[in-house]
């Protein structure tokens, strides 16, 4: 099984490749990059320990080594700034990614029931602009989505009540951003309820909310990005894909009927194997969670509706007014590069 990262050089990518080799399920890593040399390094780097984990064929490659890929992993992206939502990345990275796509088919395309996985943000919007503009099955494209939410989440509620993570089970759904929605009604300590849990009160819920939803820009803050978290998190997605796993997984995917929400990419709890998105699980929610969703969905719909009116346009729509209602944290779309106009390529490497 070949899987090929593009923008392998950056933080995300690099970390991909170290998780992928580790994980030792795919049998070919292809590191692609704008920087060649970058990708080579990182490329050699992993082979050098290659006799101590896995045999695997590692080697940098290009946009020609897509089409022979059975999944592709796209962490390419510009940088997110520390005050910076990921939606606020749009005006640059919606530019970068669709030039991606345009060399993907320009080089011969994806392989047949080839798999996408969708890193760079702002994921969902992206991950849309793929299920429509990539040329794969629609159940075939995956964002991370809220994988990685998800996984610090666990990760902050284990060490607040001091638990080992991996006996908490919580999920983070909705937009992978400022509007993404903790499922306290489902989660579990060790399988019992979490809200029956001693220790455990509004104000921990709170205060894990709020370090889950800022930890990207913490992470960005002290050391530049996130590398092994989201490294491991893309690891879940690619292994459930080529091993036919079928984990539930809050990946993002195209949703069209759950939770009320109709032709919008975001996380919903997804049964993920052979075949992509095999089905999307609509829970039990409270009334504040289903309407959380689908206020995310809102969020993500009216950014799309831009996205894809500057694209048609190659202009800019009108900023809404205050009378507008526009959603909080709806960003303003500003110009970008025309499409098709060249993105420096330098600066590939998503952060998270």
């Amino acid at each position: 099984m070949k899987a090929t990262i593009i923008g392998g050089g950056g933080l995300v990518g690099s970390m991909t490749a170290y998780a992928l080799q580790l994980g030792g399920i795919a049998t070919d890593i292809c590191v692609v990059d704008a920087n060649k040399d970058v990708a080579s390094g990182v490329a050699l780097d992993l082979l050098h320990g290659a006799s101590l984990v896995a045999d695997q064929r590692i080697h940098a490659g290009d946009m020609a080594d897509v089409k022979t890929s059975d999944v592709v992993v796209i962490t390419a992206g510009l940088r997110r700034k520390p005050e910076e939502s990921r939606l606020d990345l749009i005006n640059r990275n919606v530019d970068l990614f669709v030039n991606l796509l345009d060399q993907i088919k320009q080089a011969g395309g994806f392989k047949k029931n080839a798999y996408l996985c969708v890193v760079s943000n702002p994921v969902d919007v992206l991950t849309y602009l793929a299920v429509k503009r990539a040329g794969l099955e629609a159940n075939r494209v995956v964002g991370l989505g809220t994988v990685l939410d998800t996984a610090r989440f666990q990760s902050y509620l284990g060490q607040k009540l001091k638990l080992p993570a991996t006996q908490v089970n919580a999920l983070m759904l909705g937009e992978h951003g400022d509007s993404m929605v903790p499922i306290w009604s489902s989660a579990t300590v060790g399988g019992l309820p979490l809200e029956q849990w001693p220790g455990f009160d509004a104000n921990v819920a709170k205060q894990v909310y709020e370090d889950t939803k800022t930890a990207g820009a913490q992470v960005i803050k002290l050391k530049g990005g996130s590398g092994f978290a989201v490294g491991v998190s893309i690891r879940e997605v690619v292994h459930s894909l080529l091993t036919d796993s079928r984990r539930i997984l809050p990946v993002s995917s195209l949703v069209n009927g759950p939770y009320g929400v109709h032709d919008v990419c975001l996380s919903v709890p997804t049964e993920v194997g052979c075949g992509g998105v095999r089905k999307q699980i609509e829970l039990a929610l409270t009334p504040k969670e289903r309407i959380g969703i689908q206020n995310s969905a809102r969020v993500l719909r009216d950014t799309i509706d831009a996205v894809e009116t500057r694209l048609a346009t190659g202009g800019t729509p009108a900023p809404k007014t205050e009378g507008d209602n526009a959603p909080p944290s709806m960003p303003s779309i500003a110009a970008g590069p025309p499409h098709g106009r060249m993105i420096p390529r330098a600066a590939w490497g998503a952060k998270k």
